[in-house]
């Protein structure tokens, strides 16, 4: 049986599939230094959830705050706040 901490811990595709993005772009962000992760072995990296939130969450922080884009479309980061509550 799982317990809730590991399951904090999500794969590249699990993480992709939360935020909405390619598993690709996970991984580019991961290699920027963007996403937090953690490498278990040269191909195998996990994702520890309540330290992404909080690295994009100090991303948005650093910018001014806009809760809408000029397109009317949500940020990235207005869309996991909301979908955290």
């Amino acid at each position: 049986m799982r317990d809730e901490a590991s399951e904090k811990f999500l794969t590249a595709k699990q993480l992709a599939e939360l935020l909405q993005i390619s598993e690709a772009t996970v991984r580019r962000l991961a290699r920027a230094g963007i996403l937090p992760s953690l490498r278990i072995t040269p191909r195998l990296v996990r994702f520890y959830l309540p330290e992404v939130f909080a690295a994009l969450d100090s991303r948005q922080s650093e910018r001014p705050r806009r809760r809408r884009g000029t397109d009317g479309q949500l940020s990235l980061v207005d869309l996991l706040e909301e979908n955290s509550r």
